[in-house]
């Protein structure tokens, strides 16, 4: 029997997937929770064996969580749960200690059959995401620049001011290198924010060190 924790920062989400869920065979929900802290302090009184984590979770970021998971609960199986496709984005939870991937619009035949392959010791990554994997290589080899950009899911312009947001500009500053206006660039950083998940500018600058994209 797997005992489930289920967390969503959204609370109709939640609902949802609680309402999926119960009921389906082999699963027994032991805990939810909407917000990073609410789920460290269910660990420990809920004894779950699996953990269905929103990555875009409220309260520690759930990449910080993922590791701390790891350290504190040798035996927990995280099956990770997101909006994103891009590999990198994916391949961070599993570096981190998710032990599988899947979409937020997958259907519940296959998120439970992603819990079943975690619980069982087994890695998941749901079938829209390999496919997707499967489309680029056939599309075949792109540039590094191009790799990294098609990675994060951003367009060539996004991927110009987030490098220049790691190089430090302000967004005035952006504005002028590339001929547009301030309130465009705010709109790509907005954008950038949401198709990465990132919070803040910190985040942002940190995922332009993964990438590579820091200056010299």
């Amino acid at each position: 029997m797997i005992r489930l924790l289920l967390t969503d920062g959204h609370a109709p989400a939640r609902a949802a997937l609680r309402s999926g869920l119960v009921g389906t065979k082999g699963i027994e929900i032991v805990g939810e929770a909407g917000h990073g802290d609410e789920l460290l302090a269910l660990l420990a009184t809920a004894a779950p064996t699996v953990v269905l984590l929103d990555l875009s979770l409220p309260g520690p970021d759930a990449f910080a969580l993922l590791p701390a998971l790891r350290g504190q609960y040798p035996q927990l199986r995280v099956l990770a749960r997101g909006e994103l496709t891009n590999e990198q984005y994916v391949a961070r939870a599993f570096d981190l200690g998710s032990h599988g991937y899947v979409l937020k619009n997958a259907l519940l035949p296959e998120l439970a059959h992603g819990l079943a392959a975690v619980a069982a010791g087994r890695p998941f990554l749901c079938s829209a995401i390999g496919l997707a994997l499967l489309s680029r290589l056939h599309a075949g080899t792109p540039t590094d620049g191009d790799a990294a950009r098609l990675a994060l899911g951003l367009s060539k312009r996004e991927m110009e001011v987030l490098s220049l947001v790691a190089e430090g500009f302000t967004n005035a500053e952006i504005a002028i290198k590339l001929f547009t206006s301030k309130r465009t660039v705010e709109t790509h950083r907005q954008n950038i924010m949401e198709k990465t998940q990132t919070r803040n500018t910190a985040a942002l600058i940190r995922l332009a060190a993964i990438q590579g994209l820091l200056p010299e």
